[in-house]
């Protein structure tokens, strides 16, 4: 029987999971309010998130898409494989 630190530990992970997947399912519209100077639309929790990341990053005072956000949105944007 798990103890109930490593349930603590499985809950935490799973909540960081679902966090993670809801970021990049929404990434492609904070992307989109980035383009078009809406940045305050954006909630500071998800810029954090964000950034922590690595997806986003400061840039000259703004907000601007890293390599790897990059990636992310091109997975997203590509069609789903069949097998």
């Amino acid at each position: 029987m798990a103890s109930t630190q490593q349930k603590l530990a499985s809950a935490k992970a799973t909540a960081a999971a679902a966090s993670r997947e809801r970021l990049r399912q929404t990434l492609p519209a904070t992307v989109d309010l980035l383009q078009h100077r809406q940045a305050d639309r954006i909630d500071d929790r998800d810029i954090d998130a964000y950034v922590g990341l690595n997806w986003l990053e400061w840039h000259g005072g703004g907000l601007r898409l890293t390599i790897t956000g990059r990636n992310v949105c091109a997975q997203m944007a590509a069609p789903a494989s069949t097998v």
